[in-house]
């Protein structure tokens, strides 16, 4: 935090008791992403906020929200809300991220010290530099809800790749949901959950290269606007192998209607010795299979759970579902990022990494799927 942005800071803070609740203000969009996935009740379980103010264009889903928030103050125009009431916290909730960069900007200007936004964070690695810049200069504390990336296990699953438990680490493997978004919007929607696993795993992306397909032929430069507001968009069938550090690359698949209930939406790391594997909001979210994946076993073998004590280890903690799947353990590290002024476990600059990668796979596309490197020169949408 630099001195003028400590400066700005000192009247709030001396008008602020110790205990006061920091004072929320709920963003959504009722039929344009509405409130995400529950980012405006999260804030309800905690005793150190109070909701004191949600904005929605939409009249019926305005109401419906100050229903399920309390007694609040509502606004038609999220940056009314944000001129008039000034809150300290503010959640950017539609899963439609054309409205997210925005709104975090405009909560940036209004004085906000945190927020949490739906993800996908923001539509092109230029609206990603803008708010990443903004952050930094303002002390704002940013977390994208990458719900997974708050759950206490990872670093523990971080050190069992790095400390050689499992052999070598040879690739990282990720496949979407694959259900009627199969391809690049499964790509945005949930392989961003995915790729930012990938980057907090082994590091930031070098390069990458990724061929796109519209009903089983290479797809052309018909673009169409893309649902959720993630703007052009083409292709049902994505294979994307990016560049990680270390030279292990990340691959990332999607086909249209390939998933159904026995869908494969989840990461493998795949080493000499076993393999790592994580299903997205699911508990326990990592299990461990040992022995050599690339040959087969005598002897049967049964995947063992990892929990937040060790691997094979029962939990200890018994409501970890419900504190990550409430986003409660989101927001608790965004509280304390915003008291003690570090960073989220899932920043600003993570949420540009994956907008990075995104694009990356669409810029290999639209160049004939020739290797792209990172950081990306093209900073607006590779398919604009």
């Amino acid at each position: 935090m630099t001195r003028r942005t400590f400066l700005e800071l000192l009247p709030l803070l001396a008008t602020t008791a110790p205990n006061t609740p920091l004072r929320v203000g709920i963003l959504g969009h009722t039929g344009r992403g509405n409130f995400g996935h529950g980012l405006d009740t999260a804030w309800l379980g905690l005793p150190t906020t109070a909701v004191v103010a949600v904005a929605d264009p939409d009249p019926k889903g305005l109401a419906a929200a100050q229903t399920r928030l309390g007694p609040v103050r509502a606004f038609a125009d999220p940056h009314t809300l944000l001129d008039t009431v000034r809150p300290e916290l503010v959640s950017v909730c539609p899963r439609h991220v054309d409205q997210h960069h925005a709104w975090i900007i405009a909560a940036i200007h209004a004085g906000v010290r945190g927020i949490y936004v739906e993800k996908p964070f923001v539509r092109t690695p230029a609206e990603a530099d803008e708010i990443v810049g903004l952050c930094r200069e303002k002390g704002v504390a940013l977390a994208v809800a990458h719900r997974n990336r708050y759950h206490p296990v990872l670093p523990l699953a971080k050190k069992i790749l790095e400390d050689g438990s499992l052999g070598q680490l040879l690739e990282l493997r990720a496949r979407g949901k694959e259900d009627h978004r199969g391809g690049i919007l499964d790509l945005w929607v949930l392989g961003s959950h995915l790729l930012n696993l990938a980057c907090f795993l082994s590091g930031p992306p070098l390069a990458c290269t990724a061929t796109v397909f519209q009903a089983g032929q290479p797809a052309g430069s018909d673009f169409r606007e893309g649902d959720e507001g993630i703007g052009p968009l083409v292709g049902d069938e994505i294979h994307a192998r990016y560049e990680m550090p270390g030279g292990v690359p990340l691959f990332f698949d999607s086909r249209k209607d390939a998933g159904g209930k026995d869908s494969a939406f989840g990461l493998q790391a795949i080493c000499t010795r076993g393999i790592l594997d994580f299903r997205i909001d699911v508990e326990p979210l990592v299990h461990v299979l040992p022995g050599n994946p690339l040959k087969p076993h005598p002897e049967a073998r049964s995947w063992v759970p990892v929990s937040s004590a060790g691997i094979g280890v029962p939990e200890p903690r018994k409501d970890m579902a419900r504190w990550i799947s409430s986003h409660q353990a989101a927001l608790e590290d965004l509280l304390e990022s915003v008291r003690t002024g570090r960073q989220p476990l899932c920043g600003p600059v993570d949420g540009r990494w994956t907008v990075e990668l995104i694009h990356g796979a669409l810029a290999s596309h639209r160049a004939g799927g020739v290797r792209v490197p990172f950081p990306l020169t093209t900073r607006g949408h590779a398919l604009g």
